[in-house]
């Protein structure tokens, strides 16, 4: 293959900064126009020596990469002196910290540049050999080109490189150019947008516009209509000015005749009030007397009441007729004369059950589970017995009535709470059911007493009523206790 023969070891080695620039500033980014301006300068032993090409920067990074990487696998006895340590970097660090001296090394050293161009032929394969005669492949990168015809230097080496800096040019400009085209685009995009915008706004504008002429309109005619109301009203108040002025007249005779009359009226007032004091006194007199008459009947009453309990040894009433029932459960259930039918009604309406429990001595008979699973059936037994057993207290405590709950249960569950004043708590017995039970409650109350039973099952219903008790749904009662 064609390369530079080596020089001579002895030769003077030349400045590395020198050399450096040989391979390209780092700033320059294409080919000089003036590259080979200067002309072949003449070496000590009279031969010809031609410049270093000025390179662009892809070109120069590209040799100074393709040196790198080649670098560690040299002998180290092939390795010049400066880039020894260089070969040791790492190889991301090797091409970045030491291209300065592998550019001057590649430029000022023929032996060293040879046996890198033989390893990096080597590598490049095809495009070395096509590089070395001096051809170069249309689709090849003529980067790549450029930087293996600097370093292998075959016929027409220099063209190659211009070639190349035109190459690196033309897509610089054709990157600039796609930037310009891009930016317009970008530009055309938002002028397109702006304008989209503006129309939209303009049409907002017309829009308002409309609508403030309208309310103009609106306004302009509700003006007119005040402006005739006002004269309206104008002329209306001149009238009642005048009819005020009439009135006014009219009203001082009247109050002078008003005043004669209310002097004549005190007049008679004066003797009036004399003879009510006359009337008063005899009055005051015969009620003291009527008063002690009816003190003296009061009084009789009184002490034939007490020696009648006295004669029948009464003792004073602490138990309800019902509290019989909580305590021995009718076990023989005798059958009580049944109350007038007409008394028996049968409403879900809160207000039936409010008027009922305003009657004097009023018994409520509430049927427990009936009540709770209809309102309350989503919580636990103990929970609805809870929460039915507070509200009825409640009621207790607003009506002063007597208030009766009856659970199904063969006996009498532990643990419970005690009841609110003015509510009894039953559980049926074995083989009993709470319906039985109320039944029972109902007949042993005496004839006249309100009795007011609530539950949802038609058979409670339709029995108590036959015994004269008020049956009301569960539903009133729920009403009841969700308004208190």
């Amino acid at each position: 293959m064609p390369l530079t023969e080596p020089s001579d070891d002895h030769l003077p080695q030349e400045d590395p900064v020198a050399l450096d620039g040989a391979l390209g500033n780092p700033d320059d980014n294409v080919v000089s126009e003036t590259s080979g301006a200067s002309g072949p300068t003449t070496a000590g032993d009279g031969s010809v020596v031609e410049p270093e090409p000025t390179l662009p920067e892809p070109v120069r990074q590209r040799i100074v990469a393709l040196t790198a990487a080649v670098l560690p696998g040299l002998p180290s006895d092939e390795v010049p002196v400066p880039l020894r340590r260089v070969a040791k970097f790492a190889p991301n660090r090797r091409a970045r910290l030491g291209a300065p001296a592998i550019a001057a090394q590649l430029a000022g050293d023929p032996l060293f540049r040879q046996r890198v161009t033989a390893r990096v032929l080597a590598d490049a394969g095809d495009l070395g050999a096509a590089v070395v005669e001096g051809t170069a492949p249309a689709a090849a990168d003529p980067v790549e080109v450029a930087a293996l015809a600097y370093l292998a230097r075959p016929r027409g080496w220099r063209e190659l490189i211009d070639a190349s800096g035109a190459a690196v040019r033309a897509e610089a400009d054709s990157a600039v150019v796609a930037e310009l085209v891009r930016e317009a685009e970008q530009r055309a995009t938002r002028a397109e947008h702006d304008r989209a915008v503006a129309r939209v706004e303009a049409e907002k504008l017309r829009d308002e516009l409309a609508r403030v002429r309208e309310e103009l309109g609106q306004l302009r005619e509700e003006s007119r209509q005040l402006a005739r109301t006002l004269r309206e009203t104008q002329a209306r108040e001149r009238k009642a000015t005048e009819v005020l002025a009439t009135e006014r007249g009219r009203a001082a005779r009247a109050s002078a005749d008003v005043d004669a009359e209310l002097r004549r009226a005190r007049a008679r007032l004066a003797e009036a009030e004399a003879a009510a004091g006359v009337a008063r006194a005899s009055a005051k007199e015969a009620r003291s007397v009527d008063d002690a008459r009816l003190w003296l009947l009061l009084e009789t009453i009184g002490q034939a009441a007490v020696g009648l309990r006295r004669e029948l040894a009464l003792d004073p009433v602490d138990k309800l007729p019902a509290d019989f029932v909580a305590d021995a459960f009718a076990e023989q259930p005798g059958t009580a004369p049944a109350g007038p039918s007409a008394r028996a009604r049968d409403t879900d309406d809160p207000a039936r059950l409010d008027q009922l429990l305003a009657l004097p001595r009023a018994h409520l008979v509430v049927d427990g589970y009936n009540v709770t699973k209809r309102g309350f059936g989503e919580m636990s037994l103990e929970q609805q017995r809870k929460r039915l057993i507070t509200g009825l207290g409640g009621i207790a405590a607003q009506t002063g009535d007597e208030v009766t709950v009856v659970f199904d249960g063969a006996e009498r569950m532990h643990g419970l709470p005690p009841a609110p004043r003015g509510v009894r708590v039953l559980f049926s017995r074995k083989g009993e059911t709470a319906d039985e039970l109320i039944r029972r409650l109902v007949r042993a109350e005496p004839a006249g007493r309100p009795v007011v039973v609530v539950s949802s099952d038609r058979e409670v219903a339709d029995g108590v009523r036959r015994h004269g008790a008020y049956p009301l749904g569960a539903d009133s009662l729920l009403r009841r206790l969700a308004r208190s």
